[in-house]
């Protein structure tokens, strides 16, 4: 295994395992948002030879987008495959774009337009509607986690993935915000408990970092329990946003995430990467950046 994992500047990766191949979605990294308009995925049985899957949704379902489509999350449900990601960067309700849904019947698309529209279009709970992550939990509920601007929310989809189900206070979406969460949730669940990851710092330089939680409930509280994912020289700077996969024969975990080369100050150049990640007794341990393994 040798980082980073592919040519070419790349980001936000979510990555997945289905029937033996290892899938991995990502943001084209460009620090001119109106390049990024759409999506790669990367395909691998052994993690080290990648097939490239360009341009993986049908853009034209979605004539409102104009730049910034980024930091997909994936999941697959009843036999078909959901592309969440968000679009447009907007900064107010009263641009269009937010978070988007797409489905295809097989994991490297292509996607096709969902709901004619976005699934989040709006600012709740002060959450920019960017960075989604979904996870299936044990009982097949799928929860969705996203945000940016500092706070994070949390939703459950419905069971045709069109919209969200409402939570016992009549609400449909929760504000979970951590202490020191600035963007890209990811979700892991262990021997019963949820770790709950985010990225803090500014993904623009060194300062990118992971931190973690963990909770007996999906929905928290997630106290911070300290940074798993940082700058180490030599080796790179501004690790985050990042993904897993999981290997249940071995119980083995692997971080996917993007880095920086150490003083490349060009903010679109960020790599895929992968690495080995702890997880034990309720906690995770810092993760050793690589060049190979």
């Amino acid at each position: 295994m040798t980082n980073p994992l592919v040519p070419g500047w790349y980001a936000d990766p979510e990555a997945r395992t289905y029937e033996g191949k290892h899938w991995v979605y990502a943001t084209r990294s460009y620090t001119e948002y109106t390049k990024q308009l759409n999506l790669d995925a990367f395909s691998s049985e052994d993690l080290i030879r990648w097939d490239k899957h360009e341009s993986i949704i049908v853009m034209s379902d979605f004539p409102w987008v104009w730049r910034a489509v980024w930091a997909p999350t994936h999941i697959e449900h009843n036999g078909k495959y959901y592309l969440v990601f968000a679009t447009n960067d907007i900064q107010c309700n009263d641009e269009v774009g937010g978070l988007e849904i797409a489905v295809a019947d097989s994991p490297e698309g292509p996607y096709r337009g969902y709901l004619g529209k976005p699934i989040i279009d709006r600012f709740i709970h002060n959450a920019q509607p960017i960075d989604a992550h979904l996870f299936k939990d044990d009982n097949g509920s799928i929860y969705l986690y996203y945000g940016g601007w500092s706070h994070c929310n949390v939703a459950v989809m419905n069971n045709d993935m069109t919209g969200l189900v409402p939570f016992k206070n009549g609400e449909t979406i929760l504000s979970i915000t951590p202490e020191g969460y600035v963007e890209g949730p990811c979700m892991i669940k262990k021997d019963g408990l949820y770790y709950f990851m985010w990225s803090m710092g500014g993904w623009t330089n060194g300062t990118y970092c992971v931190a973690y939680g963990v909770s007996d409930n999906p929905l928290g509280p997630f106290e911070n329990k300290g940074t798993i994912l940082e700058k180490q020289e030599p080796i790179a700077d501004g690790p985050g946003h990042h993904g897993y996969l999981h290997f249940p024969e071995n119980d083995e975990w692997l971080i996917v995430y993007h880095r920086r080369i150490i003083g490349d100050n060009e903010p679109g150049n960020r790599m895929l990467c992968i690495d080995k990640m702890h997880i034990d007794a309720g906690e995770i341990k810092p993760v050793i950046m690589t060049d190979k393994w």
